[in-house]
């Protein structure tokens, strides 16, 4: 189990696996590596639902930190094709935190997902001593469909393609030069590209969006561990070898430039807002447009055939045990 970051596989299989609690006929996926939600059968209707902490970064300021917050905590089961439909959420606030910023905060959760039509059903909200920012809580999200209409991040085919949305480390590069501007030795003019790039950091939309062009056959976001993270965490769940050109994968503008200045590697640097899609190759073409309808940069970037594990370029990859921002963000917040 590492020092920082998510428990690996082993000791998922190990600890976790074997001790999940009762088992129950409703429940028709269960905990599983690199799956990003759960499923639940209930009557004629499916149920996915996953669950996060929840990060409020006061720097962003807090109404727009509520939205961010929110859209990280969707992203799990909007990666399963369904529309996000309700939320339960805790927060344990630091004590130093005032009424008006919370209230700043719950305003800008509400919009976002007054915008996304989702309903938020119960919680609970409270002040402890040992609580600091950004972790402040955590909430679990669902949304309800049909079985048929799920897509699963380990459901890739030998035969499909793959596509990449927005590219390596968006969301490392719009937080990081957001948080610390005056610490991240960029010209103005780039500063404010890369700035913007936060507000690519988040994937709800284009997610269902996808979905609905398909036929999608596997969505994941690229999360801790970043794009290198992504690929290799689908290949293994699927059980099959993706092949990668790396020139292929769209760079946003002010990226590289960051990653540079922060010596920071982007291919295994968080990036919420980058969606993995493995897709049927008659579809390709009408999830493409519709990506780019909203205005997404996407690419085909590879394919999917037999075999096993993720491959750029020839090179075989592996999940980072280490998200490469993160050395970046202690040293620039300290």
């Amino acid at each position: 189990m590492p020092d920082l970051g998510k428990i690996d596989r082993e000791f998922f299989e190990t600890h976790v696996r074997p001790r999940l609690g009762a088992e129950r006929d409703d429940v028709c996926l269960g905990p599983t590596p690199g799956v990003d939600f759960g499923l639940l059968s209930i009557g004629d209707r499916t149920v996915a639902i996953a669950t996060d902490p929840v990060s409020v970064l006061p720097a962003l300021g807090y109404e727009r930190a509520g939205r961010f917050a929110l859209d990280v905590v969707l992203a799990d089961v909007a990666v399963s094709g369904l529309p996000p439909s309700h939320l339960a959420v805790s927060f344990s606030l630091p004590p130093g935190m005032s009424d008006e910023a919370f209230a700043a905060v719950w305003e800008g959760l509400h919009a976002e997902a007054t915008d996304l039509g989702v309903s938020v059903v119960t919680g609970h909200t409270a002040r402890y001593e040992g609580c600091s920012f950004p972790w402040v809580g955590g909430a679990t999200a669902l949304a309800v469909g049909d079985a048929a209409d799920v897509v699963r991040p380990d459901g890739a085919r030998p035969g499909d393609d793959l596509l990449v949305t927005g590219g390596p480390a968006v969301e490392t590069t719009g937080l990081l030069t957001t948080l610390f501007p005056e610490r991240v030795d960029l010209p103005p003019a780039t500063l404010a590209t890369a700035q913007d790039r936060l507000e690519e950091a988040s994937c709800v939309r284009d997610a269902l969006t996808a979905a609905a062009a398909g036929p999608v056959t596997a969505m994941h976001d690229a999360t801790e561990g970043g794009l290198h993270g992504a690929f290799a965490e689908m290949a293994t769940g699927a059980g099959v070898r993706f092949e990668i050109e790396r020139d292929r994968i769209p760079v946003r503008p002010g990226v590289a430039e960051t990653c540079a200045a922060l010596d920071i590697d982007p291919w295994t640097a968080t990036t919420s807002g980058t969606l993995v899609v493995a897709v049927d190759p008659e579809g390709t073409d009408a999830v493409l447009s519709a990506l780019a309808d909203r205005g997404t940069t996407a690419a085909r970037i590879g394919r999917v055939v037999e075999g096993e594990g993720a491959y750029v370029d020839g090179d075989r990859i592996a999940a980072p045990s280490v998200d490469a921002s993160w050395a970046a963000y202690a040293r620039l917040s300290t």
